[in-house]
């Protein structure tokens, strides 16, 4: 089935699979690299946010063309955000449990208040910049085209 063929929500899924997969890998690379003893400030850069960010540039300029490329984008996310935030609500637990004392165990005082905060409030902090960061690339990409479309042509 062609992308064209597709619902937005189809095209959706599609475009967030592989960004999934790599924030769930992500995740506890950045978890492994504190056990190991990598301050913070080094391994800040690893992280989701920046992940979600370069996620919507890509996005932006795969669906520049689309119709329906902001509905795209935003369903995009709103599939990624939340399930790329699981990891880490997780490693909350797996630090908490067994005392391990890395950044992901602090500030609550249970799962539900990590789980609210890691998907819930984390997927907006990850989905709000990310979709403006995409709106801006696909207004870009239009603008370019635009641009290419109304060049006159040069006579040789």
């Amino acid at each position: 089935m062609k992308n064209k063929e597709k619902t937005s929500l189809q095209q959706a899924i599609y475009y967030g699979k592989a960004p999934i997969i790599i924030a769930l890998i992500l995740t506890p690379v950045r978890y492994g690299l504190e056990l190991l003893g990598l301050p913070e400030n080094a391994i800040f850069i690893i992280g989701l946010l920046w992940l979600t960010l370069g996620i919507a540039i890509y996005l932006g300029i795969k669906l520049g063309n689309q119709k329906q490329a902001y509905k795209i984008l935003l369903l995009s996310l709103l599939i990624y955000s939340p399930i790329s935030r699981i990891p880490v609500a997780i490693l909350w637990w797996v630090d908490t449990k067994w005392e391990i004392g890395t950044h992901y165990g602090l500030y609550y005082d249970n799962f539900g208040q990590a789980l609210l905060n890691h998907v819930i409030y984390g997927s907006l902090v990850q989905l709000v910049p990310g979709f403006l960061l995409g709106i801006v690339t696909i207004t870009i990409m239009r603008y370019r085209k635009t641009l290419t479309k109304n060049k006159p042509l040069e006579n040789g």
